[in-house]
């Protein structure tokens, strides 16, 4: 069924372009369809931001400035863009599924597909979902980033047509900034993570304080974004009360990822809930060896011992252990890197979660 591929005609649609990871997605499947298909567009409703610059040459983008839920103007404003482009299907990412619903009740030709990218997948009882229930029986398919999310979306939604579809890490375009890293070239841990609770970077400060001791030299560098909050808040003030100032350093929101994992050695995620975060793809991408805690699709890339460490959450003397086993052995480091590049240069590339997708939706059509 691959020959009528270049005849769909999709748009991608997301709340804001921050730096997160199903607004990077959203930009990546935008820009990969643009080379695949006959019209891709992207369409941000409520707040541009840094992954503006991230916007292929090939897609088509349009921001709404959706100012409250039901934004008459700017339903107004997509309907007008769609019937324009001839869009045939609306790919709505995470609570943008209610823009595309609305839209759906106007222009009933179209084909929907929500793209579930929850992050807090291990907490999935307190989800608020009601006006999920409402919006759910007028799309066509749910694509889910992690097993979780697929059970939960057949079970609790009873929805049938779900596909687990894999993160793929995007060939950014790095920016032309250039952030520089602190700390010594060849003993930098890097933690690619906005500053969120389920990220759990307390243990990341735990685990620093046991590294101060026993190897001062290696420095943390924690690279995503501030929300000025309580939680941001108590990391800084932590950093000062275990006297890290000299061995972890914030970054805040960065676009060029690449570069800075160029600068770093080791690559660590220490969250307490996932679903398959794209650092881990990059960290891979870029062939750094990692050391992970067991949660959300983790395991699915990470063979414990093979390819990186895969540590049980929360464990901060099983993370710190892990960790100093890697830094002692840069053989190991290399051989994990390497063996992490090629699952994801087999299983997560592009071109193969793009191929599975354009499958999925033609099998999908109501």
């Amino acid at each position: 069924m691959q020959h009528d591929n270049h005849k769909i005609r999709i748009i991608q649609i997301i709340d804001s372009l921050e730096a997160g990871g199903a607004e990077r997605m959203a930009v990546s499947y935008a820009n990969a369809l643009a080379q695949t298909i006959e019209f891709s567009g992207l369409v941000v409703s409520r707040k541009e931001g840094a992954l503006l610059s991230q916007v292929g040459e090939g897609v088509s983008y349009l921001f709404l400035n959706r100012k409250k839920a039901v934004d008459l103007k700017a339903l107004y404003k997509l309907r007008n863009y769609v019937k324009q482009h001839k869009v045939t299907v609306v790919h709505a990412h995470s609570t943008s599924f209610f823009i595309a619903f609305l839209l759906k009740l106007s222009c009933p030709y179209l084909q929907l597909i929500w793209h579930d990218h929850y992050g807090d997948s291990e907490f999935l009882p307190k989800r608020p979902i009601r006006a999920l229930k409402m919006a759910l029986p007028f799309f066509s398919g749910i694509i889910s980033v992690n097993q979780k999310l697929k059970v939960w979306a057949e079970q609790k939604m009873n929805f049938k047509n779900t596909v687990y579809l894999p993160n793929f890490p995007s060939e950014g375009n790095d920016s032309t900034v250039n952030t520089v890293l602190k700390g010594i070239e060849g003993k930098r841990i890097v933690c690619l993570a906005n500053l969120r609770v389920q990220k759990d970077h307390f243990l990341l400060l735990k685990v620093a304080c046991k590294l101060k001791v026993s190897h001062p030299e290696w420095t943390f560098h924690l690279v995503g974004k501030d929300f000025n909050d309580n939680y941001a808040q108590k990391i800084k003030d932590l950093i000062v009360a275990f006297a890290l100032e000299k061995n972890v350093f914030l970054y805040g929101t960065k676009q060029d990822i690449e570069n800075i994992l160029q600068q770093s050695t080791i690559g660590v995620l220490t969250s307490q809930s996932e679903g398959l975060p794209l650092a881990l793809l990059e960290y891979g991408w870029l062939k750094k060896p990692v050391v992970v805690t067991d949660v959300g699709e983790m395991s699915s890339l990470v063979a414990n011992g093979k390819n990186g460490f895969l540590v049980i959450a929360q464990q901060e003397h099983l993370f710190y252990e892990a960790l100093v086993a890697l830094i002692k052995n840069e053989a190991l480091q290399q051989e994990f890197g390497n063996a992490l590049y090629k699952i994801i240069i087999d299983t997560y590339s592009k071109k193969a979660v793009i191929a599975q997708y354009l499958n999925w939706l033609q099998n999908s059509h109501k």
